[in-house]
Formats: structure tokens, sequence, C-alpha cells
């Protein structure tokens, strides 16, 4: 271990970054604490605005007696998150703003302020752990607890941050970490973990969406069938997703699917519950994590949404850099915009943005 190492950790106000702050403290680390002021306090405009979770985060670093910073960032996660999640609504797909936030935001812009300060490492709470494998490459590993694994939404990160990442709280369940914030006495250690997408609080994306990109949110079209016979109105394209079934408002005397999303048409097509299964993905936007490449064929457990327990896969590589998964099972609602992280050894191998 490190001894003396300087490490800045992103505190959320939560349990786990703070235990995980905690536990780095008695590692050895010198520990730097920083909260990142993004969505809620752009919007808010007051000059002395201080959120619930950057107060609770300013408490536990004063009970741990280190340095706390808070860093601006709302310009950056408006451009690299909000803008592309927006973006990716208006064309159909269904995006994971997580994993832009953790690449874009969270070990990059707060990775560059890490450096701007002298630190060797960034640390989060997140339930993954961070390996070298046989390769020499450095992976993400499945934590301890296994329903708690967030390495899905972290696939795309570079091996550079991963050389200079920490994730402590994967090596703990959920309530060990509560059990030593208990201990230790931080204030948060019963708190509620935070639910679904921070930016959009009561989880009306397509009110949010609306609101935001004006006239460039899609109106209302038809709801067709596969071969375009239409069934129906619908309220815009970003009001559904692969596989939904509530909300759709169509009188047809049995259980419809949303199977497909048509922006060109505007078009949102319904099927049966069979037509929402298929058997292959194409995704792009690759990153490599624990191989540096994959050999045409090569099997992997692959993940297509964040709550999937997985399912073996045969993986091609195309010719123009994207991979063609087919699955040894026809999978549920495969979703556009979501990722597929295909894993090897219990390690992320990589992953990408499922395109079709």
């Amino acid at each position: 271990m490190d001894k003396k190492k300087k490490v800045l950790v992103g505190m959320s106000g939560g349990v786990d970054s703070s235990v995980a702050a905690y536990l780095l403290q008695e590692q050895g680390y010198e520990v730097v604490g920083v909260t990142m002021r993004l969505w809620q306090e752009k919007q808010e405009e007051k000059e002395h605005f201080v959120s619930c979770a950057e107060q609770d985060a300013e408490r536990v670093a004063a009970k741990l007696g280190i340095p706390f910073h808070v860093v601006q960032f709302a310009d950056a996660f408006q451009q690299k998150v909000v803008d592309y999640f927006i973006q990716e609504y208006i064309q159909g797909r269904t995006p994971n703003p997580c994993i832009v936030c953790n690449r874009q935001i969270k070990w990059g812009e707060l990775f560059l302020y890490g450096q701007e300060i002298g630190a060797d490492y960034i640390a989060t709470g997140h339930y993954a752990g961070v390996v070298k494998r046989e390769n020499g490459r450095y992976a993400l590993a499945a934590p301890k607890s296994a329903k708690k694994d967030q390495t899905y939404a972290l696939f795309a990160l570079t091996q550079e941050q991963l050389a200079h990442t920490l994730m402590p709280a994967g090596a703990y369940t959920k309530d060990e970490i509560r059990a030593i914030a208990e201990k230790i006495g931080l204030r948060v250690a019963q708190k509620p973990d935070s639910q679904e997408i921070c930016f959009i609080p009561d989880q009306d994306y397509a009110g949010f969406i609306e609101r935001m990109a004006g006239e460039r949110t899609p109106g209302g079209g038809n709801f067709v069938t596969k071969d375009g016979t239409i069934l129906g109105r619908h309220k815009g394209i970003t009001h559904y997703t692969i596989g939904q079934r509530k909300g759709l408002n169509l009188a047809m005397g049995r259980p419809v699917f949303v199977s497909e999303i048509r922006p060109k048409t505007n078009e949102v097509v319904i099927g049966e519950a069979g037509d929402v299964y298929a058997s292959e993905l194409i995704a792009d936007r690759i990153c490599y994590m624990g191989v540096p490449q994959i050999k045409d064929g090569q099997r992997f457990l692959t993940k297509i949404r964040y709550a999937h327990s997985g399912a073996m896969a045969t993986v091609y590589p195309e010719s123009d850099g994207r991979l063609r998964f087919v699955f040894d099972e026809p999978q549920r609602a495969i979703t556009p915009g979501q990722a597929a992280v295909f894993y090897d050894g219990g390690c992320v191998a990589g992953g990408g943005i499922i395109v079709k």
C-alpha cells in the first residue's frame, strides 16, 4: 500500500463515499474531500446556495478531520451530460447519463482537478474493485455484494483513469458500510440511497426534455404495427422506451409493448410480448478495458442494462470498429442508447453503446 499518497475523494454526502473517505484515511492515505456542484446548484442561481448533499459531505469531512473543497462543474455537466441525454432521447434512444457522467465528469473534470492539487489518486464510493490483470491491463472487478455491483456504468473508464482510482467500498456489503458509519458516528449512516437520475428529481424525463429542448422536442405521432398500420396517436417519442407497456393508452384488448422507435418518421412501433425479444445487437463507441481487443467469435457474459443479470453472447468485431453480439438465448428489450458491457473472468472486458 502506498503510504502517505494523496487521494481526492468525491463526496456526495451519502454513506458510501463518506465511509470510503474514512477507510482510505485508516489505510494511511492523505485524504482530501471534494463535492462537485453540478445541476441543482446551477438551476438555483443563488449566490450562497448550499445543497443538503454538500452540507452532509462537509460535516463528514469535518468529523474525519480532512480538508474539504467544493468545485463548480455545472457548465461541463450541462454540455457533456444533460445535452447528451436530451439529444439521445430526441433521436429515439434511451441513454444512461451515469455512464457519460462517470467518464466525462467524475473521472474527467474531477480527475483533472485532482491532478491540479497534486493528488495521486481519486476515489469514490462506488461498489466495484480495481484490479491489474495478468495481461497488464487495469479492469473493474465485481464487488463483494453482487446486488450492489456498479461496474456496468463504469465500463468507459480509461486505463490511465483506472491506474489512479481507488474504490474501497467494493470490499464491503452495503450493510457493512452502514455499520462502519454507525460505529464512527457519521450522521449519514442510515441516509437513503439516491435514486434514478440526479438532475430530474421528479423522474418526468419527457417533461424535462420538453422544457429544456423547446421546439426541438418531437411532437405527437402515430403508433403503428411493424408493417406500418396505424393504431393510434402517441404523445411524442421521448415518452417511450423499448419494452414499455404502461402509459400507451391503446385499447387493444391484450397486452402490447413498444418494440421499436422510429425517429425519422416519428413513429412508435407496437408489438406483442414476443416482439420485444431479440438475439443480436450492434454496439459502437467501444471502450476496451480488461482486454486490448477481441478476436472474432470470443464469448463473454454480457449485460444490456444496469439491472440485467447478464447472458452469454458470442461477439464479432465489425470492419467499422463496431461489435455484433449474438446471444445464446433471446434477450428482452435490447434498447438503443443503453450499454452492452461484456465481462471476462468476473472483470469488465469492455463495452459500447447499443445502436440496434
